[in-house]
């Protein structure tokens, strides 16, 4: 049969025997493979067995469903692959007995920027400091609000005027 090794640090102990049909990979508890992980979406995909044949279809997850590192919403998944689940990577292993695991990449997905460390964190210094993030002027928005009062007060005289005018004749 084959299953699903988790490959990124501090989940490898996990794998998933893949059963003929549907399995469900998410965060949640109701997914019939959880992955407690923050980028990892509540339901991320659904791995199909059918036969031989194992696809991946991706369940409009927020980080995305990749397969060797290519963006996928629905497509096949070869043993030996890798598919990554936000920053979750896992390989396809066609579990049978005597065979070869096929080779797999060594490198694990990139960290990316942690919740804590978007305000406090070196990116977050570094770019104030260096000042390249700057804070937008709000001259633009009180041009547009400016001009935008003196039209809205322009068609108001205008139409008092004219609405005047019509009742002034009988």
């Amino acid at each position: 049969m084959p299953r699903l090794v988790v490959l990124t640090e501090g989940f490898k102990e996990r794998s998933c025997e893949l059963k003929v049909g549907k399995t469900t990979i998410g965060r949640v508890e109701d997914n019939a493979f959880q992955i407690p992980e923050p980028s990892v979406s509540s339901h991320h995909c659904e791995v199909s067995l059918l036969g031989t044949v194992v696809s991946v279809k991706d369940l409009d997850s927020t980080n995305g469903t990749f397969i060797d590192g290519d963006p996928v919403k629905e497509a096949v998944l070869k043993a030996g692959q890798t598919l990554r689940l936000g920053q979750i990577e896992l390989r396809l292993e066609n579990g049978a007995p005597g065979a070869p695991a096929a080779p797999a990449k060594a490198t694990a997905a990139p960290a990316g920027v942690k919740l804590n460390e978007l305000e406090t964190g070196p990116r977050a210094k570094s770019a104030a400091v260096d000042g390249v993030f700057k804070k937008k002027s709000n001259k633009v928005n009180k041009i547009f609000m400016f001009v935008g009062i003196t039209l809205g007060l322009i068609v108001i005289v205008i139409l008092a005027k004219a609405f005047l005018s019509s009742s002034g004749t009988p």
